[in-house]
């Protein structure tokens, strides 16, 4: 029998993979929904090639009013903290949830899961170092772990200088060296506040302490991270750089199913490389990990919304690159320690909220002059 299967946010990088496999795969699962937040043009042709039996723009329609059919695995392919309610709806239907969403793991992991738990749902993950740690953890008992170590591509400005940095483009931010990803998770792997926001995302995921996670540069991106056991062996998977494969992953799990992606030749010769972020050279990676370590999850949320406003003022050419980080630190100035720790959702919603409204007061004071930011 096929498996019912929903993308949410079908449009964006992640949905269009998924739709990918899911065409490939045809003969195991059935599309019953589409959902985007726009695009109908995108999503029609989509759901003719699916042959999905609904879609719906999220922009004019509710997702609980899309969602009154039978789903066994819906893919989060939506990007953002917006969709934090949604998926945590989604987990309280006992589905299988493959969540490529990292925001709404970041803000509201520990709900989401909890609620996915009480009604018999699963949650796989889809981001690519994440799936590597679960696929890599597949048969071995979590208390032999003693490491988890992320790997990061160092994103598109890894080789400039700090005086190169000052002048960079959009467009330069968001051509991904390695990866085919959104603007703004390619903006986020440049600063590698991404690889931040992916401990955070690990911590919860497999409830590992952060003194237990590391990340390291890789540049070829061929090796997705690493599993450390307590015997000192290391298991790494390893992949090319193509999000099909990890979304075949949790589609097809416990199964493994035609990715459409090609396979790495080791025939060929070529070099992996490993070495530590440069300390200094990424302070919105150390500012996420600061967070993580630190264990308030009212300022990780705080975090989360800094950066999302900083992000959209750069990609509006409203700030350069390297405002990004002191926009956000000014930001979580104001934040840190401002909010009680949520206790539901819907608290977590109510801090994202007001603190995307006082960021938001931030940034047209620092754009108005009001105040000056020391850039890097």
């Amino acid at each position: 029998m096929k498996r019912k299967a929903a993308v949410i946010g079908a449009t964006g990088s992640i949905g269009c993979q998924t739709a990918d496999v899911l065409y490939a795969n045809s003969d195991r699962f059935e599309t019953v929904l589409l959902t985007a937040h726009e695009h109908s043009s995108e999503l029609e042709c989509m759901a003719g090639r699916l042959k999905a039996k609904r879609w719906g723009l999220t922009s004019t329609t509710p997702l609980s009013a899309l969602l009154d059919i039978d789903i066994d695995i819906a893919v989060i392919a939506a990007s953002g903290s917006s969709a934090t309610r949604d998926i945590y709806e989604l987990a309280k239907r006992g589905i299988t949830l493959a969540i490529a969403n990292k925001e709404s793991i970041v803000m509201a992991g520990k709900f989401i899961t909890a609620a996915a738990k009480q009604s018999g749902g699963v949650i796989l993950p889809v981001d690519s170092e994440h799936s590597a740690i679960f696929q890599c953890l597949k048969g071995n008992d979590q208390k032999y772990v003693s490491r988890l170590v992320l790997t990061a591509s160092g994103g598109a400005f890894r080789s400039f200088s700090p005086a190169e940095l000052k002048d960079v483009t959009v467009k330069q931010a968001i051509e991904h060296p390695n990866w085919k990803m959104g603007k703004k998770i390619s903006v986020d792997s440049a600063t590698m506040m991404n690889k931040g926001l992916e401990l955070i995302e690990a911590s919860c995921l497999f409830d590992i302490p952060p003194d237990k996670l590391d990340v390291v540069i890789h540049p070829e991106s061929l090796i997705h991270s690493f599993v450390a056991f307590t015997d000192s062996s290391v298991l790494a998977q390893a992949a090319l750089a193509d999000m099909r494969i990890p979304i075949a992953y949790a589609l097809g799990y416990p199964d493994r199913i035609d990715s459409c992606a090609k396979e790495v030749d080791f025939t060929i010769p070529f070099n992996l490389t490993f070495h530590p972020p440069e300390k200094g050279r990424y302070p919105c990676f150390e500012l996420a990990k600061a967070a993580l370590i630190a264990g308030r999850q009212a300022d990780i949320i705080a975090l989360n919304a800094a950066n999302d406003i900083a992000v959209s003022a750069f990609l509006t050419n409203r700030i350069g690159f390297t405002m990004i980080k002191p926009v956000v630190e000014k930001i979580l100035m104001r934040e840190y320690n401002l909010y009680s720790e949520p206790n539901n959702i819907d608290e977590v919603l109510d801090i994202d909220r007001s603190v995307r409204s006082h960021a938001a007061e931030v940034l047209e004071k620092f754009l108005q002059k009001s105040f000056e930011l020391e850039s890097l």
